[in-house]
């Protein structure tokens, strides 16, 4: 059984910085490309980061390009969220995921979810 488990979200206040962390167990990390995805309340979910399998290429939403960084640690089975200048419009449950296609956009292309991180910018 694939599991996601993620952590790192919490409280922060605009301008500050959050690190969420996803460990995938039950099938080889390498062999997933893993994504974030967001959703604020009455929004349908949207796709933040993603990360090819080697780590070697990396996808933003332009909402948060220049401003997230996503990788991966394989030797660890982890993949990380690193939010810096963080907005209130930034607030959101954040969904870490898990692919074994070569597309990444859509949550339609991931196979694997964790249960989500509560993100929550005050202004």
């Amino acid at each position: 059984q694939v599991q996601l488990e993620e952590s790192g979200g919490g409280l922060v206040q605009t301008g500050g910085s959050l690190r969420l962390s996803c460990v995938v167990s039950g099938r080889s990390f390498v062999s997933l490309a893993m994504g974030y995805f967001r959703q604020a309340p009455e929004k349908e979910r949207e796709f933040v980061a993603a990360v090819s399998w080697t780590g070697g290429r990396t996808y933003y939403a332009d909402a948060v390009k220049g401003r997230f960084t996503i990788e991966r640690d394989n030797a660890n089975n982890t993949v990380y969220l690193q939010m810096t200048t963080l907005k209130p419009e930034d607030s959101a449950v954040y969904y870490c995921a898990g692919s074994t296609r070569s597309t990444y956009f859509k949550d339609d292309d991931y196979q694997y979810w964790g249960q989500g991180t509560q993100v929550t910018v005050s202004s």
